[in-house]
Order: C-alpha cells, then structure tokens, then sequence
C-alpha cells in the first residue's frame, strides 16, 4: 500500500533534517560571497550564511573578492556542517555553515562580510560584533576604507527604489 502524504506532511518531512540540530551537506558551488549550493543525499539546498551580508558582485571589487574568499574556504566537494537558524524568503536554508571553522565568522573576522544585525538569531551576536569590530580596527577586506563601504542591505534598497522609480 503506496503512502500519499499530503503537501502540509511532506513539507514537514523536508524540514525534519533542519531541526535535528544540523546536518552534513557537500558544496556543490558558491553563489555569491554568502551563499552556496550543497547536497545532502539526492537533493540540493540553497544555503545562504546565517547572521552575515557579504557586498553585492555588483560592488566591485569587494562583492568578488568575498565570492573568491568563500570559493577558496568551501571549494566544490568539500564537506561541511549546516547548522540550520531559519528559512528566507526566497525558500533558502539560512545556516551557519562549519568547515573546521565558523565560515561566516571567519568572512566577518576578515572583512569580507558585514554581521547583518537584524538577523543575529540564531547565532552568537557578541562573536560576531566583536569580529566585526577586530576586522575594522584592523581594516582588513570591507574596512580598508573608513567606516566600511556601502552596506550591502543598503545597496538593495537603493536598486529596488531605482526600479520602482522607472
């Protein structure tokens, strides 16, 4: 007897990795310089980093250079551990992605990422502040020029009120 669940059900059963406290995906490719694409058995997960905001590609050079960074940290086949925080918008994991280390943390302590303070849930805000503020006061990556580049939330803001303007 075949088991037909319904939409509600099987929509619970696809999330059920994502509550059991995380799971092992392999990288499939990177996005952007905060989001990626894994495997974990037959399916694939967009995964975009927890409790960060890496540039827009659209900010150059910074947007590339944090794509090239999360590139080298989770090159294609690496295994990781996703600890899952909550689903977007747009139906992606929202996860702190470990691979030995913290990834986003590690963006974040290199200037290659802004900690996004209105999504900290989920994470351990004071390390990532505090990284953040290392990052600064050394100007590493995003904070070679004083007071950081354009924020990338601000970016997006700028780009929808444009379009909406035409």
């Amino acid at each position: 007897m075949a088991i037909t669940l319904r939409p509600v059900a099987a929509l619970l059963l696809a999330l059920a990795p994502l509550t059991a406290g995380g799971w092992t995906a392999t990288v499939l490719r990177i996005s952007d310089g905060d989001s990626l694409v894994v495997q974990q058995g037959g399916q694939r997960f967009q995964v975009r980093l927890a409790c960060i905001d890496a540039p827009e590609l659209q900010q150059a050079p910074w947007g590339t250079m944090a794509r090239n960074y999360l590139e080298s940290r989770l090159p294609p086949g690496r295994e990781v551990q996703l600890r899952p925080v909550d689903r977007d918008r747009y139906g992606r994991t929202v996860a702190e992605v470990i691979s030995e280390i913290n990834i986003g943390l590690a963006l974040v302590e290199d200037g290659q990422a802004f900690v996004e303070r209105r999504h900290l849930e989920g994470c351990d805000a004071l390390e990532y502040m505090e990284a953040e503020a290392r990052a600064a006061r050394r100007r590493y990556g995003i904070w070679q020029q004083p007071g950081g580049i354009t924020r990338p939330w601000l970016m997006r803001q700028r780009r929808k009120l444009a379009s909406s303007a035409e």
